[in-house]
């Protein structure tokens, strides 16, 4: 089938295009810059913004199925550049897609969607989302993921996944920032790592999407609704952190920064941060220290009963490929 993949040439999104061009599928990416990764692919491309709606339309065109994996994401910054890439340009998508007669959309959601300050221990989709959420991003996500889900009928089939804290080799965000944030051989984080914490291999979540597309095409009528997806390993915080590390050839002592500390400190952060107008989306935040201080994992029954989801990688093999991601080979050493 022809499938376009918004966001193709970011982390999941590239992985994506890749599984769906190995089974023969026709893909082809909305992007803001052009990618040699998916040139490679043979993934054609699409430049343009999700807030222009006419180039969300010229990509669209002709397609019969779209994967909506395109987002601004991040832990801190203002809500209108949020809105208008997860709100506005979902809308967009979603008004193409009934325009040109697209019958099938997965959307990318996250599980940020339904976190609240305390964490989510062992959730299903059951539970609302957040009635208050702590930064843009998960904000317009949520706001996003529910105009998706409202959109599911005979002539437009929806389905949502959240995926939670992506990884593995080529990985832009998660890994790259903890090892930005070390200092002297020390990683000042809040608590103590104790709080158990599910993740999503890159593959697992690429895996994830293929499969709930095919269910999706295969059964509209069973749209609509949400899944978490993940390793369905929750691990405490404090060990996952040392695995990415070291991955990366860094040993750091963990350095707990008390729980009212940190808290106190991000408050004052969003404050000056909002003064100033700062667009930065990856500074000390309430919604960063929340989620680094509180538990988050989740019930997949749901993903495994009606998609098949399971994990094609679990979490050892994903930290061992990992860190031979990041060594030299030896014609390089």
């Amino acid at each position: 089938m022809k499938v376009l993949v918004t966001g193709g040439s970011g982390f999941l999104g590239l992985e994506i295009c890749r599984r769906l061009s190995a089974r023969g599928d026709v893909v082809s990416s909305l992007g803001r810059r052009p990618s040699t990764a998916l040139e490679r692919l043979g993934v054609h491309q699409h430049l343009g913004d999700l807030a222009d709606a006419a180039a969300v339309s010229r990509a669209v065109a002709g397609c019969d199925a779209v994967v909506h994996n395109a987002a601004l994401a991040g832990v801190s910054g203002p809500a209108r550049p949020y809105w208008r890439t997860n709100v506005v340009g979902t809308r967009h998508v979603l008004e193409q897609c009934r325009a040109h007669g697209v019958r099938t959309l997965l959307y990318t959601s996250t599980a940020s969607v339904a976190f609240r300050p305390g964490g989510l221990e062992g959730v299903t989709e059951d539970l609302p989302f957040a009635l208050h959420h702590l930064a843009a991003y998960p904000a317009t996500k949520a706001r996003a993921e529910a105009l998706v889900l409202a959109a599911h009928g005979p002539e437009l089939a929806t389905v949502s996944l959240r995926p939670h804290i992506i990884w593995g080799p080529g990985d832009p965000h998660f890994a790259p920032a903890l090892a930005r944030t070390v200092r002297a051989g020390l990683l000042p984080m809040p608590g103590d790592g104790g709080n158990l914490v599910d993740t999503t291999h890159v593959r697992t979540a690429a895996h994830a999407h293929l499969l709930a597309l095919d269910h999706l095409r295969q059964s509209p009528a069973a749209g609509g609704r949400a899944y978490f997806v993940g390793q369905g390993d929750p691990r405490p915080l404090r060990e996952i952190v040392r695995h990415f590390l070291r991955a990366a050839g860094i040993d750091a002592r963990w350095c707990a920064v008390p729980p009212r500390l940190a808290t106190a400190g991000a408050a004052i952060s969003d404050a000056l941060l909002r003064a100033v107008r700062s667009p930065r989306t990856h500074a000390l935040s309430r919604f960063l220290v929340a989620e680094l201080l509180h538990p988050h994992h989740f019930d997949l029954t749901a993903a495994r009963r009606d998609l098949g989801f399971e994990p094609p990688i679990g979490f050892e093999a994903g930290i061992a490929e990992l860190t031979r991601s990041a060594s030299p080979s030896p014609d390089r050493s």
